[in-house]
């Protein structure tokens, strides 16, 4: 018993342990284990084997995949164990994850790789997983999947569980992937990922039939970044990346990967699709800082007398041509300088079903700038002449630019 202060006093001197796994990469004491384990830890006590304690520090840790690197000191060499290559590994081989589950000791359990690539859609740009249905149970975070050479093919990160124990679903970060980072913090104490500098959005059959393109692949450039490798090199909003030093695109989700992976200043052969044709850039790969999100465009300033509304039924949206009192009226911010702002957008076009709403600007229609109601006009009747059924709108809305394909109305 006693007062309401005393126990909060209490509570707050309350403490909270975390429990996860961990291996030995490095018999001078360095330790791989998931992020999220030692996340916002005041003091990291490693549980050997042999039950000896040793007081860890962490050398630098990765929350975008999940990873930490620890050091403890030591008086004798450590076992450690080496890592294998991800890549070779093939759904349906033999995995072993190794770790402490629930904290009842180290436990073994034995599976095949269910699936690769998989993507857990937990917001972060570097979702990559192995799948194996060795049992993987809370405790087992950032301990080893292992082939059976013994080398380590992925770091256990999650599991699928509706009841929050194993069901057969777990997911590894790859070895490969996982390395690459390790050795980063290792050098550096942080990871350094490449950086392009463009927004990209998925390419889907509208976006190919807009842009003529045959295969249903690559990764749409929505925007480009101010200063980028990619605007520096030459890439433009609109442009559909192929391949990537050499390595097909085949979906969008592909490219972040590929270029975070990418050697920092490292000039690089990009290949793209623009006006309905091949083209190959080069490209010198940056670094990537956290402070870079997202970047304004520029674009000349258009100064015209007032014009009318004007319905542009194959696209079933009403605009009207940006001139100064237009944008006082409807309270346009500075960066939006030219386009055709949308009044109204018709409930049954395609316009509508694709998210396109009244307030939004067009910058661009099929890659070419959009001043005027006839240049609408204009690009959608060459559209036409080259058999296209749908054309491609830059559209400039509050959170920057997104490319959406619109099918043409017959008129």
């Amino acid at each position: 018993p006693g007062n309401d202060s005393e126990k909060e006093n209490r509570s707050k001197r309350r403490r909270a342990s975390s429990l996860g796994s961990g291996f030995i990469i490095d018999s001078s004491g360095l330790i791989v284990t998931n992020n999220h384990v030692i996340d916002e830890a005041d003091e990291i006590s490693i549980v050997l084997s042999d039950n000896s304690i040793l007081k860890a520090e962490i050398i630098g840790r990765d929350p975008k995949v999940d990873l930490a690197l620890l050091k403890v000191k030591t008086d004798k060499p450590l076992p450690s164990i080496s890592w294998g290559n991800s890549d070779e590994m093939r759904v349906g081989d033999w995995s072993v994850a190794i770790g402490n589950p629930f904290g009842i000791g180290v436990t073994v359990t034995a599976g095949i790789i269910s699936a690769r690539s998989r993507r857990l859609n937990n917001g972060s740009a570097y979702d990559d997983f192995i799948q194996t249905d060795a049992a993987i149970n809370r405790g087992n975070s950032g301990g080893p999947l292992i082939n059976m050479q013994g080398e380590v093919i992925g770091v256990n990160t999650a599991i699928f569980s509706p009841t929050g124990a194993s069901v057969g679903i777990g997911f590894a970060s790859p070895s490969n992937l996982a390395k690459s980072v390790i050795e980063d913090l290792k050098e550096f104490g942080r990871t350094r990922r490449g950086w392009l500098g463009v927004k990209i959005q998925t390419v889907d059959k509208d976006v190919a039939d807009s842009l003529g393109l045959e295969d249903v692949s690559g990764a749409l450039v929505a925007e480009v970044m101010r200063d980028s490798p990619a605007e520096i090199s030459g890439i433009q909003s609109g442009d559909v990346i192929l391949k990537f030093d050499g390595k097909k695109i085949s979906e969008m989700r592909e490219l972040p990967l590929i270029v975070a992976e990418t050697d920092i200043d490292k000039t690089v052969k990009v290949d793209i699709w623009r006006d309905g044709k091949n083209k190959i850039l080069n490209v010198e790969i940056g670094e990537l800082e956290e402070e870079i999100l997202t970047s304004d465009a520029d674009s000349s300033t258009k100064k015209s007398k007032s014009v009318n509304n004007q319905e542009i039924k194959s696209l079933g949206i009403t605009v009207v041509e940006l001139n100064p009192q237009i944008r006082e009226k409807y309270q346009l911010p500075e960066e939006v300088e030219t386009g055709l702002l949308i009044l109204e957008v018709d409930p049954e076009s395609d316009a509508s079903e694709k998210g396109i709403r009244r307030g939004e600007v067009i910058v661009e229609i099929q890659q070419k700038e959009v001043k005027t109601v006839e240049d609408v006009l204009s690009n959608i009747s060459t559209a036409r002449n080259k058999k296209r059924s749908t054309v491609l709108l830059r559209i400039q809305t509050g959170n920057g630019f997104r490319l959406v394909p619109i099918k043409i109305n017959e008129e």
